[in-house]
């Protein structure tokens, strides 16, 4: 065989080589592709998946705080406690007490310990009779507050005091003061009485006089 011949028949050999690596590849990704939708078909449900809906029975509360969007849900009934989480406007909640003045309810929820909570009543519409439920302990501070001297002293304004002005009394008024004149007397000191007494009598002797002459 000459060489020419040879050469044709390596290219052929090689070419035969790649047609079946071809046709294997294509086999591969053909075998993978049914292998991943046989496992999807399998995975899928033949069935409807059932639905776990719950209706809880007894007293209920129902939040109604509109216009807000949520309420606050604590661990007692107040302001005091700490607050465990929030309930949604319109949500719904198992309702197992109230306290003494019923102005908070104890509602089931699950986020909070022991599984329950307070809710502030006008906020929420309950059905149903409920129990007086004692409140749980009020809770205590971790730490005890306590004021710096040092740095209370910062705000601490000392102001020095001032003089009083001085007080000058007013000079002493003088009064001054006459002498209190007798109006019971008369010329030459003689009471007023005795004058106009004596004026009367001299008057009825000079008519008598007067008279005497007459006749």
């Amino acid at each position: 065989m000459n060489s020419l011949a040879l050469d044709k028949l390596s290219r052929n050999i090689r070419l035969g080589i790649y047609w079946v690596l071809f046709i294997l590849v294509l086999m591969g990704i053909g075998l993978s592709s049914s292998l991943v939708q046989a496992s999807d078909n399998n995975q899928q449900p033949t069935g409807s998946l059932p639905t776990v809906t719950g209706t809880p029975t007894g007293p209920i509360a129902i939040v109604w705080s509109d216009p807000e969007d949520q309420i606050n849900v604590r661990s007692g009934p107040g302001v005091n406690y700490p607050q465990v989480g929030v309930l949604i406007n319109r949500e719904v909640v198992p309702a197992i007490g109230k306290s003494a003045g019923g102005s908070w309810i104890q509602i089931v929820y699950l986020g909070a310990p022991e599984g329950v909570a307070w809710v502030y009543a006008p906020l929420v519409r309950v059905t149903g009779e409920l129990p007086i439920v004692a409140p749980p302990p009020t809770p205590t501070p971790l730490t005890t507050p306590t004021i710096d001297p040092t740095l209370a002293a910062q705000f601490v304004v000392n102001i020095p005091p001032t003089r009083k002005p001085t007080y000058t009394p007013p000079p002493v008024l003088v009064i001054p003061t006459y002498p209190v004149q007798d109006d019971s007397t008369g010329a030459g000191g003689l009471p007023m009485g005795f004058l106009i007494v004596g004026l009367a009598v001299f008057g009825v002797l000079g008519l008598v006089v007067s008279f005497l002459r007459e006749l």
